[in-house]
């Protein structure tokens, strides 16, 4: 039978034979050559081994906009020069008259040569250090995860996420711990592996620990030391464990399907509730199943924005309007959501719902909660009540899953051609996406592409013009000879002219969905959210090839779907 559906383990059992290499380590720093330097006030500067490593480090990110911010400037300055020699700080005083280019030249340089090698020169390359890319586990060879390399230090893996998510916080110093332990292997612990079959650790080094645990999957962990966290490595979003975990999360929210309508009418029935407590609760999981809001109280270890979810809403967060745009009962969200995105929405609501909120609200600062009675232990508690295993993505995910269905369902036509489709599709996917508010700012190469996408139509429709006069000169050439071979040019500019009709409505769908799609993140609904055999359903009934939703990654880590869904699945 599938791998998919064999025979499950006793209890918080996950493996019986479990075998892997441990982690990669990056080598340790190798000097720069002769003839490449770091600049000092217009004059070449030899650098300690410590100094010029952390140079590095600068100099491969100088075409980034991190470099261009004071205080990531300023912080790498001052731990710069912690690493420097006595001699080194009394030159190198001022980052402005320090001169990189030449140094990132030289990374670009070895980048581009990297790129350009042979096809079989990459395979040899990437096979030295393939065996650390699997594992067996359960009898079946899977793909450990992308993040099997304990990761050597560069500003970017040391401060890019946590830029990515609130520059304040984290433009912090690197911490020396990383600068002088290339190798973090003394802190690594190995978690699952079989007794029999321990990986070495590196030459000089010993494992932290090793651990046989056959209730965990992850492979082996170790203290990040930016935001002293414990990160793990996995298995591939492709290996059995990984997808039976997708499997089950999508199975608990079709679940939901069956007692829904149930919870509906419980919460409802709350809204009159004579328990505070019960009515607050109530009006969070309206929220919750009909907004797709989060629960609260997600934030990601170290973020220090003002992050809320829907238990934790604050009175300024909302604003309640009788009447507004000709609806009545309409409530204005605007709040920070998980990760920092804005959460801006208008939405009418049922009468119940905005008396009710009224009443919260009621004496109350803007500082204070909104729901004061309500936390979100309480909330799922609430949940496991009404389902087992339901929590308040599970909302999300039945909801997303859901809308995609029944947009699919509405938007597609049968008749359309596969670019047809494709915009339908992208049409139902943005519809979840604004349902679970996945935004992004427009990218910086949108203008710049869509223009070169519009050069492309307005060339194309040129094409379309003169193959239509070229159709017209060979049916008056047909009329005047009526020859066989008048005949054939005729079929032949008409195949033409069908052919490059067809390239301009594709090109006219792109144009349209990238406008369309320009601030909306269709990845993280369709990677996260949607049932992956909706979208393979759909691919199969109307005749899309998987590959043009999902690339090969993403085909692997939803190999279980492919291998169950049939073009009848219904969520």
């Amino acid at each position: 039978c599938p791998r998919w559906e064999e025979e499950k383990k006793e209890d918080g059992v996950k493996w019986t034979q479990l075998e892997h290499r441990g982690p990669y380590f990056a080598p340790l720093y190798e000097p720069l050559p002769e003839d490449v330097h770091f600049y000092y006030n217009g004059k070449p500067l030899k650098l300690s081994l410590a100094t010029e490593e952390i140079a590095t480090f600068y100099a491969k990110m100088l075409d980034h906009e991190y470099t261009t911010k004071e205080i990531f400037q300023n912080n790498f300055f001052s731990d710069w020069r912690k690493e420097m020699t006595s001699e080194e700080q009394k030159i190198i005083q001022d980052l402005d008259k320090c001169d990189f280019s030449e140094i990132h030249k030289y990374f670009v340089d070895k980048s581009e040569a990297k790129k350009a090698l042979p096809k079989e020169e990459k395979q040899v390359r990437s096979d030295s250090r393939g065996i650390w890319d699997w594992c067996m586990c359960l009898g079946y060879l899977g793909l450990c995860f992308l993040s099997h390399q304990v990761l050597c230090p560069d500003l970017g893996s040391l401060w890019g996420s946590s830029v990515s998510r609130t520059i304040i916080p984290l433009l912090q110093e690197f911490h020396q711990q990383i600068l002088h332990v290339p190798w973090p292997s003394l802190d690594c612990v190995l978690g699952s592996c079989s007794a029999q079959r321990i990986p070495e650790p590196p030459e000089g080094h010993r494992w932290k620990e090793v651990r046989f645990d056959n209730t965990v999957t992850w492979l082996a962990s170790w203290t990040e030391n930016i935001q002293n966290t414990l990160k793990y490595i996995m298995l591939n979003p492709s290996s059995k464990l990984k997808g039976e975990k997708d499997w089950q999360k999508y199975e608990v929210a079709r679940r939901l399907k069956d007692v829904v309508h149930k919870i509906r009418a419980q919460y409802r029935a709350d809204w009159k509730s004579k328990e505070m407590k019960k009515r607050q609760r109530a009006v969070a999981l309206y929220f919750i199943d009909k907004l797709a809001l989060r629960a609260g109280n997600e934030k990601e270890e170290g973020e220090t924005a003002d992050t809320v979810g829907c238990c934790s809403l604050r009175v300024e967060h909302i604003q309640l309007h009788p009447e507004l745009d000709g609806q009545e009962h309409v409530v204005e969200f605007d709040f920070l959501g998980k990760d920092s995105i804005r959460y801006y929405n208008k939405v009418s609501v049922e009468k119940p719902v905005f008396k009710n909120l009224q009443l919260f609200m009621k004496n109350k600062d803007p500082s204070d909660d909104l729901f004061d009675r309500l936390t979100t232990s309480f909330l799922n508690k609430h949940l496991q009540h009404l389902m087992d295993g339901l929590t308040a993505k599970v909302f999300r995910t039945y909801n997303a899953s859901i809308t995609l269905q029944e947009q699919l369902r509405a938007l597609t036509n049968s008749e359309d051609n596969v670019a047809g489709k494709l915009l339908s599709y992208n049409r139902a996917n943005r519809a979840v996406a604004i349902l679970c508010n996945h935004q992004r700012s427009v990218p910086k190469t949108f203008a710049k592409s869509m223009e070169i996408l519009q050069t492309k139509i307005d060339a194309k429709k040129k094409q379309v013009e003169e193959a239509q006069q070229e159709l017209k000169k060979a049916e008056d050439e047909l009329e005047d000879t009526k020859d066989a071979k008048a005949e054939a040019n005729v079929e032949k500019k008409k195949k033409l002219l069908k052919r490059l009709e067809e390239q301009l409505a594709r090109l006219n769908v792109q144009a349209t969905d990238k406008e369309e799609n320009k601030q909306i993140a269709l990845g993280t609904s369709k990677l996260n959210y949607l049932d992956p055999r909706i979208t393979i359903a759909w691919c199969k009934k109307f005749g899309v090839p998987i590959e043009k939703i999902y690339n090969k990654t993403q085909r692997e880590k939803f190999a279980w779907a492919i291998d169950m869904a049939g073009e009848d699945f219904e969520f």
